[in-house]
């Protein structure tokens, strides 16, 4: 026998698991379009493929992508 409460429940519990994973994208989303991930995905490629290097410091990372925008504004405003 199936409890009423039980049949009810799991729609719910699917619909607040969608929603999880729908947040959860669009937070990937943002925060990798702004660039929070950015030198945690540079020492990650830096580690896979110049292992026993030392990577840049967050600070020479983050100055040397300001001076590279800055040589190469490509489709930016200002």
């Amino acid at each position: 026998m199936t409890n009423r409460t039980d049949a009810a429940t799991t729609p719910l519990r699917a619909l607040l698991s969608a929603v999880g994973r729908v947040g959860r994208g669009i937070r990937w989303y943002m925060t990798t379009l702004m660039g929070d991930t950015a030198y945690a995905t540079y020492v990650a490629h830096h580690r896979r493929q110049h292992p026993g290097e030392e990577p840049m410091t967050e600070r020479q990372f983050w100055r040397q992508r300001m001076d590279d925008q800055d040589r190469n504004p490509g489709a930016r405003c200002c």
